[in-house]
C-alpha cells in the first residue's frame, strides 16, 4: 500500500500552475494537493533586504523538480535567482541492525564521492545520479526503506557512472572477504 503524500503549495505572485503541478511527472501519483495559500509576500532581496522584487522569468530546472526564477529588486536593481522545489519527506533508512534513521543526502553524497575518487565523472553527472536516487526513493511512496536497498541503488548508479567506482563501492557494501569475490564481480560487469 502506497502511503500519500499531502501537501500544501505555497503560490508566490500567482505564478503557480495548479493543474500543471498535478501533472507533472516529477511528483510521485500518490501526491495529493490539498490547498493552494497566496500569501501575498515577495522575495526578499539579498543585496539591500528590500521587500519590493518582481519575476523576470521562471523556468523548470533539474528535470522538472525545481522553479528557477530570475528576480530583480526594484530598489537597488540587483538581480538574483531562486530555486523552488516541493519539500517532499523521504523515506527513512533502516540499517543492518534495524535502527530508523533519517536519509541524508551528505551521507549518500560522500559514500559516492570516495567511491568516485580519482575518477573521470563531473560533478553534474554526480548529481544527477544523486537527484535519480531520490527522485526514485520519493516515488516509492514508502515511509522505510532498507540500507541494502539504498545501497543497490548507488550501485546501480555507479555501474552506469564509472565501473571501477562500481566495484569500489561493492567491495566495501558487500564486504568482500577474498579476491574470488573481486573476480566474480568483474567478470559481471565484462558481461554487460
Amino acid at each position: 500500500m502506497q502511503s500519500v503524500i499531502k501537501l500544501t503549495v505555497f503560490e508566490f505572485e500567482g505564478l503557480f500552475c495548479r493543474d500543471c503541478f498535478r501533472q507533472s511527472s516529477a511528483f510521485p501519483p500518490s501526491l495529493e494537493v490539498i490547498g493552494i495559500y497566496n500569501s501575498g509576500l515577495t522575495m526578499r532581496c539579498p543585496f539591500c533586504g528590500a521587500q519590493d522584487t518582481r519575476v523576470l522569468d521562471s523556468r523548470l530546472a533539474n528535470e522538472g523538480d525545481q522553479v528557477r526564477r530570475r528576480r530583480e529588486c526594484n530598489a537597488c536593481k540587483e538581480r538574483f535567482t531562486t530555486h523552488e522545489v516541493a519539500e517532499l519527506t523521504l523515506p527513512r533508512i533502516v540499517k543492518r541492525d534495524g535502527i530508523s534513521e533519517p536519509f541524508e543526502e551528505n551521507k549518500l553524497r560522500s559514500g559516492m564521492l570516495r567511491a568516485l575518487e580519482k575518477r573521470p565523472v563531473g560533478s553534474d553527472d554526480i548529481e544527477a545520479a544523486i537527484n535519480r536516487i531520490k527522485k526514485e526513493l520519493r516515488a516509492s511512496g514508502e515511509r522505510e526503506i532498507s540500507a541494502q536497498e539504498l545501497g543497490e541503488k548507488v550501485m546501480k548508479e555507479l555501474s552506469l557512472l564509472d565501473h571501477v567506482a562500481f566495484v569500489r563501492f561493492a567491495s566495501v557494501y558487500r564486504s568482500f572477504q577474498d579476491v574470488s569475490e573481486f573476480t566474480d564481480m568483474i567478470k559481471h560487469l565484462q558481461k554487460k
